[in-house]
């Protein structure tokens, strides 16, 4: 609005000026100064009409960036017709994981069929993020008339930003916990395969050596490790002795979005800590997340390469406004679940009232001052990467 009033105030003393010269100084030249400065506008805006239908912009990164450097964006503007193109306006945007220092660029094309242009972004927060480009202008060559463009803009871009992850010890309290009760369930699940074995005179549903050509995603890495051969699984029974690490990455629309990336950082940063050092320590787990369409799903961890896998899907999918993770898969029969969750107040019960069994149910929240509307315990990664209950 300030932009429009300023135009006009400068087209209003453009007009007086003429009228003074042209009757107070010189009138033959003030008729000639009255003609240009009427030819001028509609030249000027004849360039900006046709520029509107003429132009296409398209842009190009990467698809993740690491956290503490910078993403390279470039655009590429197109003219489709022959004549020359006066001033464009084309306006970048990026989201709160990158700094805010995003700013508007101007170019002219005259002989040039295309024009490219690179902008760096900051990347500041880990998370997922987003590039678009939210307006083209065209502009006339005087500065004070501007026509958005005709032509669709291109798509916003999807970059995932790539945080340090902490190097959690296993002397930490949360994952003795999770082991303890990982080992118990594993030596009841022993005994009952023994007995199976004995009924039946056959091995029961547990284990076999690993053959060319199994998937790698059957193989019980914690097993495999006291055999000192790779042992792969028969059925999907001894799926209830893997923890199952839940990620509730809950944003209320009602918080301003450069608040909320700061607390989804850290608790990715929680997780995956934690999830890294189970599957290191042979401790295989379900892992349960939102996809892009915002449907539950759950994923078997159990090889110490896929965690950096499973960050990377993470940290592509935009997080869902008001829309919290749904865990009805998860069952009666897990030996133990983690949810890690941004917000365990108001609301939260909505989560865990699925789960049948809450006797080894534990969350992860952002911090010692984290609310926690349940009866369950809340943990949360402090500054020295060690897991504290609050």
């Amino acid at each position: 609005m300030v932009k429009h009033i300023k135009s006009i105030v400068s087209v209003i003393a453009v007009a007086f000026l003429v009228y003074i010269f042209t009757f107070y100084v010189d009138g033959e030249m003030g008729i000639i100064l009255l003609a240009f400065v009427v030819f001028a506008p509609l030249v000027s805006l004849f360039f900006a009409l046709y520029a509107q239908k003429r132009v296409k912009v398209s842009f190009d990164c990467d698809a993740y960036v690491l956290k503490g450097s910078y993403l390279e964006v470039t655009v590429t503007v197109r003219k489709t017709g022959g004549f020359p193109l006066a001033i464009l306006e084309i306006c970048p945007y990026a989201s709160e994981t990158f700094a805010q220092n995003v700013k508007i660029r101007k170019l002219t094309m005259f002989n040039e069929e295309k024009r490219t242009f690179t902008f760096r972004l900051d990347a500041v927060v880990g998370g997922n993020g987003e590039v678009g480009i939210y307006a083209v202008y065209s502009c006339g060559f005087l500065g004070f008339m501007r026509f958005p463009m005709k032509a669709k803009l291109p798509d916003p871009a999807s970059v995932g930003v790539i945080p340090s992850l902490p190097d959690i010890k296993s002397s930490s309290e949360l994952f003795r916990s999770i082991a303890d009760t990982v080992l118990t369930s594993d030596e009841e699940e022993e005994n009952d395969t023994a007995m199976l074995f004995s009924a039946n005179t056959t091995p029961g549903y547990e284990h076999r050596e690993y053959v060319l050509g199994d998937p790698m995603k059957r193989i019980n890495w914690k097993l495999s490790s006291k055999k000192a051969k790779l042992m792969v699984r028969l059925d999907e029974a001894v799926a209830s002795v893997q923890p199952v690490i839940v990620l509730d990455l809950f944003r209320r629309s009602s918080v301003p979005a450069e608040n909320a990336v700061r607390g989804e950082e850290q608790l990715l940063r929680a997780v995956f800590g934690l999830l890294f050092l189970l599957v290191k320590q042979g401790i295989a787990c379900n892992f349960i997340y939102r996809d892009a369409s915002g449907k539950s799903v759950m994923e078997s961890v159990d090889n110490p390469d896929y965690p950096n896998q499973l960050l990377l899907k993470v940290l592509s999918i935009r997080v869902i406004p008001d829309k919290r993770v749904d865990i009805s898969e998860v069952g009666s029969s897990v030996c133990s679940c983690v949810i890690a969750t941004t917000d365990a107040g108001a609301g939260f019960s909505a989560v865990t009232d699925k789960l049948e069994n809450k006797e080894n149910v534990s969350l992860i929240g952002l911090s010692v001052a984290s609310a926690n509307s349940t009866s369950l315990p809340l943990w949360y990664l402090d500054e020295e990467n060690n897991f504290k209950m609050v």
